[in-house]
């Protein structure tokens, strides 16, 4: 079995550990080719913490199942999307409570829409020195916006939307109530920043239960 089943597998395994995928949550690729478009993926509805690297699935550039057994999951879209438009090498799918909770809280509103410029929330971070561990941010003193699309079973119209935000977006962006998305140009990368942005997501709702607490003693 190649090297890039085996490193994703493992990859799988340890979000999995981690308690960011449970059940058959969470959707995880890397990409094999950029021309022809090629990823190597987990197929849908399996515990990504048990798979085999001989179970994974290559896709095309159309989402379409090319080699291997098992079906690609909708979100494959979202996936060659984040790959086309940022030349993403890998990219990890998440549902943690921390991900699902803050997206759902700083969702926009129902029924925004794009001309009124309010399609799209975002979770803020800054003076944070874990912000450094970001692909391009040298210094705490960084601000980083995390944007928050509405979720969609419709997976086409919700790539499309997606992307005027993927070049801006610090290697990540939210689903409302559904998770993270995190990418990287090889997949060791797309890993830190899959572990960054946790970090952050975990320091943000307690940071803000802190603040409830604080306030209510007074």
């Amino acid at each position: 079995m190649s090297a890039p089943a085996r490193e994703l597998t493992a990859c799988m395994a340890e979000i999995h550990r981690r308690g960011w995928c449970d059940g058959t949550g969470g959707n995880f690729s890397c990409v094999l080719s950029h021309a022809p478009l090629r990823l190597l993926m987990a197929p849908s509805g399996v515990d990504k913490g048990r798979v085999a690297p001989e179970d994974l699935i290559e896709v095309d550039g159309q989402g379409a199942v090319v080699r291997g057994q098992g079906r690609a999951s909708a979100e494959t879209l979202l996936h060659l999307a984040i790959v086309e438009t940022t030349q993403a090498g890998a990219v990890l799918h998440t549902h943690s409570q921390s991900g699902t909770l803050l997206s759902a809280h700083h969702a926009p509103p129902p029924g925004a829409s794009a001309e009124e410029g309010a399609a799209v929330g975002h979770l803020a971070f800054s003076d944070l020195e874990m912000l450094k561990g970001l692909e391009g941010i040298t210094t705490h003193a960084a601000q980083v916006q995390l944007p928050v699309l509405a979720n969609d079973q419709n997976l086409a119209a919700l790539s499309e939307q997606a992307r005027p935000y993927l070049g801006s977006a610090p290697h990540g962006l939210l689903i409302a109530g559904h998770g993270l998305y995190a990418w990287g140009r090889d997949l060791a990368l797309a890993m830190r920043h899959l572990e960054i942005l946790e970090f952050l997501l975990e320091q943000q709702w307690r940071r803000m239960l802190l603040t409830a607490l604080t306030e209510g003693r007074r």
